[in-house]
């Protein structure tokens, strides 16, 4: 779970600096910006979970 979190984040940032580069209307960016966000957002829920879930196995 934590190299799904991980890969997750990894894709929120180049969605996000793919939109800015490639996108030219500003709306279409914002769009674009705010999935890569939800999507950054995700991974890092899903890495403070597993993470939780780890330390509590091993108490």
């Amino acid at each position: 779970m934590k190299l799904a979190g991980i890969l997750l984040l990894v894709a929120g940032w180049a969605i996000v600096l793919s939109a800015i580069v490639l996108l030219p209307a500003p709306v279409g960016r914002a769009v674009f910006v705010l999935a890569g966000i939800a999507v950054e957002l995700l991974g890092l829920a899903l890495m403070v979970s597993s993470h939780l879930v780890l330390n509590a196995d091993k108490g």
